[in-house]
Parts: C-alpha cells; structure tokens; sequence
C-alpha cells in the first residue's frame, strides 16, 4: 500500500473520530442546555421590528388557519389538532413548522383573523415548549424561529393582552439564553451563521440587552470573518448559500440604523463582498450556475437582494478564494469550478465537480450541471453530488470526492470525507481570448491520474474550446488503464442531433440559435441525463458523452461553436496544440 493510500486512511480515521467525538459532545450539551434556567430579568418591551425580505403569499394565511401546511416540500392536515404535537411528514417539515418562518404569509393577509390565528399558534407553542420534535430545540432551529418572531411581532402583538405580551418576551428571552449557550454546538456554516446573527437581532429588539449586543455583534464578526471569503463567495462554496446569509444581514443592517447604533464594519463590508458575487454566479438567464448544492434559483429573493445593492459593483472574474472562474465575452459566459472541496464541517451540500462549468449565451443556458433538488436528502439529492452529475470528466466511473458512509451520516451529515487537494488554475488573456488552465488530484490516490482542463473563450463569444488532459503521476505505482468519461450535460430546453461522422452534434437552443458541439477525433454518444434544479422537479434532459480510456486518450480535444446562420455548421476545429500551453502544476 502507497504512502499516499496509508494517508489517507489515517485523516479517514481522524474524521471519523472527530465525528463521533463531536456527537456526545452535542448530545452531553444539549442534556446540559435543556433543563438549565438561568434566572435572569425578564426584557420590558420590544424596541423595534426588523423587516423581512422574504417573499409572501397572503393566500397561505387561509390554508394555514384550516389547518393545512405545507411546508419543506410536505403537506400535512392537522384536523383541528396542534402542528406541533403531530407527527412531523419529514425533519425538513419539521424544521420549516417550528422556524415560523411561515408568519411572513398572515402578516401579508393583513386581517383580524390571520393576526389572531399568528398569535394563538405562538402562544400554544410557548405553552408547549415546542411540544415532541427535536428539531424544536435544535440551535438552528431555534435562531430561525427568534428572527421570525422579532421580524413578525407586530403580527403577534398587535391587540395581544399585557399578559401575553409578557409571555412573549419572557419565551424569547428564554431562547435567546439558550441559543447564547448553545452556539457552539450548532452546525458550522450557513446555521452557525444564522444563529449569530439572530442573537444580534435579539440584543436589538429587546430592551436592556446592552451586554448581549455587544458579546453578539462580537460574534457576528467572528463568524462573517471565517465564512464570507475575500472575494465576497461562502466558505461552503454554495452559491445559493449568499441569497440566504444576505436576506438576515440586510435587515439586520438596518436594525442597526434604526436602533442608532453603529453595525460593525465586518457586517458591512461583507454585505458589500457578496453583491458582486450574487452576480458571479448568474446566467443571462437569471439564474444561478448549478456548483455545491445551489438549486433552483429564487428568483424573487436574489432581486430582493440585488435591490439593495447601492455599489452595484462587476463581479470578479477570478474568484480564486471561492474556486471558481469566470470568462465573459458578448453575449456568452462559462462559469467554471476551480477549487478543492469546501473544509469538511461546511460540506454538507458540496459536490464532486471540480472542472465542471456551464455555458450559456445571452439568455439562454446550453452546458449544465444536473444541480441540486429544492428539498435536500433522498436519492435525487446524492445523485446530483457525484461526479457523474457534472461536465467534467469521470475517471473509473467514480467520483473524485468521497462522502460519508450511511453509518457516519446519522451523526454527521453527508459530508465530503477526501477529495481534490492539489488544484491549480490560472487565467490568460491573448489575441484569442481567455482561457482558464486548470487541473486537480482527485484521481491521483486511487489511479496515479491528474486531470487538467483547458478552456479558452473567444473575445465575440462564438467559441468555446476546451482540451481535457488525463497525466500520470510521477511516481505513481498504478499500472491501471482506468475509463475515462467526458460528460457534457444539456439544458433540458436543448435538443441534440448527432452529426454523421459522430464526431459531435447540432445544439439547438429555443430561440432557434444553433450551436455545434465537436472534437477533433473522439466518438461522441447522446445519452439520457436529468435536471434536477428545476422549481417543478427532476426534468428529463440530455448529455454528450466521449468515452475512452487514459491510454487510449491522454488528451481529448473539442470546441463548442455558434453554428453559421446560413450553412449551420461552425469553423473546424483548429489543433490542439495551437490553442494550449503547457498546463499548471498543482501546487
């Protein structure tokens, strides 16, 4: 066995002891947290009422006050017995019921009834404590469900007795301390995130917590130093994760302003970070590049966001921090994913799709990743996390990340356990274009093979040519001839027709644009594929495939062309070697 193997075995192991470290450690904690009341004053009043970004739907108020929610992609009937002594239809229901973050929908009905039916449902979730569900008392939950009631209390308030209005604050209070105590223990990442700043709003909106807004907005900036990159990307690496931190730190912003209080300079310079990164990851289409868990792209909320940028700075094109590129030219835009996995703790949604991009020109997306289902868990969902789900190449027709088994997932999430280490990428400008050379080690481990990807944007957009190289590590003891699979993956709104010679294919797009896929010597095969970012679903889509083996092909050159207008075939593909250097060493 490899040195290199032997290594690897014993970060596995060191993972894995951690894990299982650091789930006694929650369950100790949360057996410690929950009984413990710290007697402390009861807050008078509620000084302010952030806003929430969120967007509304009066119509639920109606569904809710029946008795129906629907809610993390389930539907469940209470029949006239509380929500929160059902037994939950999934732990994403579960989640979504004790966040509250469904209030949003009665405050914008705007009626007597839907105030009263908000204030009865807290009021009987005060009295049970959450009633059943463990995810009640998890800390995530719990910092969703304080920023709900503070951003909604006029909704809960209003026309609420003295005695109420005392219960309310005493509660939130209550689960302020607990969250205060808790923190630690809530999963890193977008949540931790999430929990800092609900304990800011929470020394905002409540009266005489001088002492918890300072320690809070302490934290907060601990917090957006650590997960919001230089470059304004998530250290999770999800694109969709931006929208989600900036629909809490706008309004927490200007809970700031409203309390005359001075935000810290972090929470504004990483609100000013992350605008242009919103637009990093957009196609002309509006919507996001499929990289890490992104999704189906909320198109109300990223505008809602997008309002509020007064810098309305371009974005990057090299996003190194993040680990992702971007080349721009005319009406065309490849966004590709340049970097090594996000730290294990924030991985939950990361992908194995390192050399993977999209493509697309003006409004129309052509080059995809499958993406992400809206609802995480199920197959569908570790289906889109595989290398086999993105357009990049697939070596021995596995993956170039490896997650957690089903034993380690309980306690820990499906996390990514080993992946790329060593990726490199550099940008060059020439009379040509841009082009991106990059390459990762993935695939060095188990088969001695690095893969390095070359892609080159032409200054009018028409042309995007790319050559995948498959090298031997030096060194290396595999004397394997691994598969080798260069997936390109069609938007389900284009349909392909191979050309005669099986050397390529016609795109055509629905505007009745047309492009041609080619290569200079490699069969290409059209084969089934899915779209799995879709708002309505998995939808049924398409993807080229060049199958070969690293011996057999230690290159594969192709080129994704404009078709001409008139004749519907594009310029021939020139040489290889006229288009690409020498590609990067990993360091």
């Amino acid at each position: 066995m490899g040195v290199a193997a032997l290594g690897e075995k014993a970060r596995l192991a060191g993972i894995v002891s951690t894990i299982w470290a650091r789930a006694v450690w929650r369950r100790l904690a949360g057996l410690v947290a929950l009984p413990r009341e710290v007697a402390h004053r009861t807050p008078e009043k509620l000084l302010i009422a952030p806003h929430d970004l969120r967007t509304t739907d009066p119509t639920r108020a109606a569904e809710i006050y029946a008795g129906t929610f629907s809610l993390g992609g389930r539907v469940l009937e209470t029949r006239g017995a509380s929500p929160f002594l059902a037994a939950a239809p999934s732990e994403e229901w579960a989640d979504a019921l004790h966040g509250f973050a469904w209030l949003r929908h009665l405050r914008a009905a705007d009626t007597t009834l839907a105030r009263a039916n908000g204030r009865a449902l807290v009021n009987e979730w005060i009295g049970l404590r959450g009633g059943l569900a463990p995810s009640a008392q998890r800390p995530e939950v719990a910092a969703r469900r304080l920023i709900s009631w503070f951003c909604h209390a006029p909704l809960i308030l209003d026309g609420a007795d003295r005695a109420f209005y005392r219960r309310f604050l005493k509660s939130a209070s209550r689960q302020t301390r607990r969250l205060d105590r808790m923190f630690h223990q809530t999963p890193d990442g977008l949540p931790r995130l999430t929990a800092a700043a609900a304990l800011a709003y929470a020394g905002l909106c409540l009266s005489g917590e001088a002492r918890l807004l300072k320690a809070a907005s302490k934290r907060l900036s601990q917090e957006l130093d650590r997960q919001i990159l230089p470059d304004g990307g998530h250290v999770s690496r999800n694109p969709a994760a931006l929208v989600g931190a900036l629909l809490d730190l706008l309004p927490l912003r200007q809970a700031f302003t409203a309390r005359n209080a001075q935000p810290p300079q972090t929470l504004l310079s990483a609100i000013d970070r992350m605008m242009p990164m919103l637009r990093f990851f957009r196609h002309g289409d509006g919507e996001f590049a499929q990289f890490n868990g992104a999704g189906p792209t909320p198109f109300d909320l990223v505008a809602t966001a997008l309002a509020y940028d007064d810098a309305r700075g371009a974005p990057v094109e090299d996003a190194q921090y993040s680990g992702y590129q971007r080349l721009a030219a005319a009406g065309a835009l490849a966004i590709m994913d340049a970097g090594a996995p996000p730290p294990f703790d924030v991985s939950q949604q990361a992908h194995a799709g390192c050399l993977s991009f999209e493509f697309s020109w003006d409004e129309e997306r052509i080059i995809v990743n499958c993406g992400s289902p809206r609802f995480q868990g199920g197959d569908w969902f570790a289906a889109g996390r595989a290398t086999a789900a993105h357009s990049t190449a697939t070596v021995g027709e596995v993956s170039s990340c490896r997650f957690t088994s089903a034993g380690l997932r309980r306690v820990a999430g499906a996390r990514v356990l080993t992946g790329p280490s060593a990726v490199a990428a550099r940008r060059e400008r020439s009379d040509a274009g841009v082009r991106v050379v990059a390459s990762h080690d993935g695939y060095a481990t188990r088969f001695g093979v690095v893969h390095e990807r070359s892609v080159l944007l032409s200054h009018d957009g028409r042309s995007l040519i790319g050559e995948d190289v498959f090298r031997r590590v030096e060194g290396s003891r595999s004397e394997s001839d691994p598969s080798v699979a260069l997936r390109f993956h069609l938007h389900p709104h284009v349909r392909a027709t191979l050309r005669q010679d099986g050397l390529g294919a016609l795109l055509a797009l629905p505007s009745g644009a047309a492009w041609m896929f080619s290569t200079r010597d490699a069969a290409v095969s059209l084969e089934e594929s899915v779209y799995l970012s879709d708002p309505r679903g998995p939808r049924r889509s398409e993807q080229l495939v060049i199958r070969a083996s690293v011996r057999g092909a230690p290159s594969i050159a192709w080129a994704l062309e404009a078709a001409d207008e008139e004749s519907g075939r594009a310029s021939r593909l020139p040489a290889a070697s006229t288009l690409f250097g020498p590609p990067p060493q990993p360091t």
